[in-house]
């Protein structure tokens, strides 16, 4: 019997538009916060997407690559799914139109980015890949006659009938509110990045969709590893700040010291195409001795205004010309390894609840992510679980009902306290009494605000494990 209702996505990213695509022929809503669609840290990447294509290459290294970045703390099943299926994703996204950089004969141009032990990253429009994506795959969906986009809305609230979700409640700009009857909720919202103060991600990255899967009772996992970017853009009093893509570090720019010293000589063996974790605490550490660390692209050959528009375009912006100066740096809040707890198909578990993308946790990146495997995870896990939802059948919800409410949001003042003390206490060094202090700080607000009530649940995984381990590092641990 199929269900009453469309499948309804929360979310217009990569992942939330590949499983609308990949549902055809049910018939699927796609709510979103922004008019356009927009807004989604998706279309902000820079780095390209992850496959091994070279004859030098194999499924096998590209594996191995990920489970080193990720500590071994991955789900091994789920990361040779991913790296098997990866170069079948680059051929899927060129048939529907992303233009992806190649040579003079027509070869895709690969690069190498932190953590890959070879050149075997894609990229489409240089340093704008993730916006070439998102333009395809959203011309693809306007095409889809079972797609329906509703933007400009909220989704704040699950109706669970017999402990199942089967409708959505959303908020307009005006306050206005819809009921929507669902087959299925998926939840593609994104991570948690603007609950930090320094983010690379934009400003809808709060943890909304995480908050409100949690408060209808789905499981976590690996709350506490929260990925850095170490080369954000030093824009001084920022939150969402510009990044500067790991693919320069990849074609010869060099982290220094303000004096001029290698900052990642002798730290890795990679130098400075080390595992995020690695350059980002270095980073950090740089910046609370110096006050400030740079990136020095002086050697990056070629056409810039080809390769790097973005950062090229943003730097200029704030006065800096990459091709001779150097870039000041900092590291940001940039990806979220933990989030809703999901099987392989997207499942929580909660029945009728689905999560994929940056806000579901199925163990592929484990402690740390590998770069430009974050594209990928969102394109292959949404299109899988859109076949999925395709082919499934469910009775009608009957019993009782009761709403779930993600709950009121912080005032922006209290927020912009939260973030400094997420900041302080759970950013790229951590250690006991800082997370301790900031969970006492946020125990107010945390009764009545649904970002505190997410801050606090990742203080709490953070202070558990007390080794480090990937992204999470303790300095009061020997780990």
């Amino acid at each position: 019997m199929r269900p009453r209702g469309p499948i309804v996505v929360v979310g217009s990213g990569v992942a939330g538009l590949a499983t609308a695509l990949a549902a055809a022929p049910m018939p699927v809503r796609v709510l979103c916060r922004v008019h356009d669609g927009g807004g989604s840290a998706s279309a902000l990447a820079q780095g390209g997407i992850a496959a091994a294509l070279d004859a030098t290459d194999g499924v096998e290294a590209h594996v191995s690559d990920t489970l080193v970045a990720g500590a071994g703390h991955n789900d091994v099943a789920m990361v040779r799914w991913l790296c098997m299926n990866a170069p079948a994703a680059i051929e899927w996204l060129a048939q529907i139109g992303v233009a992806f950089d190649r040579d003079a004969n027509g070869r895709l141009l690969l690069g190498r980015e932190g953590g890959h032990g070879a050149a075997r990253v894609v990229h489409a429009g240089g340093d704008a890949s993730g916006a070439e994506v998102i333009r395809a795959m959203r011309e693809q969906a306007e095409r889809s006659s079972h797609i329906q986009w509703r933007g400009g809305v909220d989704v704040e609230a699950l109706l669970l009938r017999d402990g199942r979700v089967c409708a959505v409640r959303t908020r307009d700009a005006r306050g206005r509110c819809e009921e929507i009857q669902a087959a299925a909720v998926v939840l593609a919202t994104g991570g948690v990045g603007a609950l930090f103060a320094r983010t690379s991600n934009p400003p809808g990255a709060d943890g909304s969709g995480m908050a409100l899967g949690l408060a209808a009772g789905a499981a976590a996992r690996d709350l506490e590893f929260v990925q850095f970017h170490p080369t954000a853009l030093d824009v001084s009093g920022g939150h969402c700040l510009p990044l500067i893509t790991e693919a320069l570090r990849g074609a010869g720019a060099r982290l220094r010291h303000a004096d001029g010293r290698l900052l990642m000589d002798g730290v890795h063996p990679l130098g400075d195409l080390a595992p995020r974790d690695v350059v980002a605490r270095r980073v950090w550490q740089s910046q609370n001795a110096d006050g400030r660390a740079w990136l020095d692209a002086s050697a990056v050959a070629g056409e810039w205004a080809r390769h790097f528009p973005t950062v090229l375009a943003t730097c200029l912006s704030h006065g800096v010309d990459p091709r001779r100066d150097w870039i000041p740096v900092a590291p940001a809040a940039h990806f979220h390894m933990g989030g809703l707890a999901t099987d392989g198909d997207g499942r929580t578990t909660v029945p009728g609840l689905y999560a994929v993308g940056e806000v579901a946790c199925n163990g592929v990146h484990g402690a740390n992510r590998l770069a430009s495997n974050s594209l990928l995870e969102g394109l292959l896990c949404g299109r899988r679980l859109g076949q999925h939802l395709s082919q499934s059948f469910v009775g009608p919800c009957t019993g009782g009902s009761r709403w779930v409410e993600r709950g009121e949001p912080l005032w922006e003042q209290p927020l912009a306290e939260l973030r400094q003390r997420l900041w302080e206490a759970a950013g790229p060094v951590r250690e006991k009494e800082t997370l301790q202090r900031a969970m006492r700080q946020n125990a107010d607000w945390s009764s009545r605000a649904w970002q505190a009530r997410l801050a606090q649940r990742i203080l709490a995984s953070a202070l558990e494990r007390s080794g480090s381990l990937g992204s999470h590092h303790r300095v009061d641990s020997a780990a």
